[in-house]
């Protein structure tokens, strides 16, 4: 046994195919297997040069890759989209790897998403028990009181949603265009999370950009723009995520 050899569940995450738990569930259904022969033990472990199959398609052995998009308004946060619009993808030109989001961020949205093919390190971040702060700024109707937005923090009822920010702040006011920019901090996502909030307290959004993403903000990136994370900066997302729990 070498300092190589990893845990099979980690290696079959790491490609981007799947989580780990459902990687570990696929080897206890006998979906696995490692140099042609099957293998149901979670306890396995197996060698960078070893031929592994899932489901019966051989696992693609990839270096792990991470991106920061910053991206434009009307772009599909996926990896494909049946109306032929833009995907986050199309931005990555020279990108070899299949890379795939993490998260998503609303059609009409714009900002920070990351993209990689660690299947690991995506989940790591989107896990509901980590909570990685990521700061919006809200372009919104109507010039809101600060009494008006503390019930953001206790968290708003919507279709089933409890809906709620860490902090908020109001940045600036225009009374003449009847306009605020808010900066909200979330540590979760749901779907059209921010929007429907302010919908419901009678603030509606009109444009919303993703700042920051943990430590990451989009310093040097125009809109459309992809830099690839450095390593001290992935080193920094994992701890961050792995120090937050629930």
């Amino acid at each position: 046994m070498t300092n190589s050899l990893e845990r099979l569940q980690k290696i079959i995450a790491q490609s981007g195919i799947t989580s780990r738990r459902k990687a570990e569930q696929m080897i206890l259904d006998g979906k696995v297997k490692v140099n042609n022969k099957l293998v149901t033990e979670l306890g396995t472990k197996a060698a960078p040069t070893d031929e592994i199959e899932v489901d019966g398609v051989p696992l693609q052995k990839e270096a792990p890759v991470y991106y920061m998009l910053y991206k434009p308004q009307g772009v599909i946060s996926s990896l494909k989209d049946d109306k032929n619009r833009k995907i986050v993808t199309d931005f990555l030109e020279g990108v070899t790897e299949r890379v795939f989001p993490i998260g998503r961020l609303d059609y009409n949205t714009s900002g920070i998403i990351l993209l990689t093919n660690d299947g690991e390190f995506a989940n790591l971040l989107m896990h509901p028990k980590h909570e990685v702060n990521k700061v919006y700024v809200a372009k919104v109707s109507g010039i809101p009181e600060k009494s008006e937005l503390t019930i953001l923090r206790k968290g708003i009822k919507v279709e089933n949603d409890l809906l709620r920010v860490v902090s908020y702040k109001i940045l600036s006011t225009d009374k003449t265009k009847n306009v605020s920019i808010i900066e909200l901090t979330l540590n979760e996502g749901k779907n059209r999370h921010i929007r429907r909030m302010m919908e419901q307290i009678g603030f509606p959004v009109k444009k919303l950009k993703r700042e920051r993403y943990g430590v990451l903000t989009l310093q040097g990136l125009k809109s459309g723009e992809a830099r690839p994370l450095t390593p001290h900066e992935v080193k920094q997302m994992r701890h961050i995520a792995s120090e937050i729990v629930k």
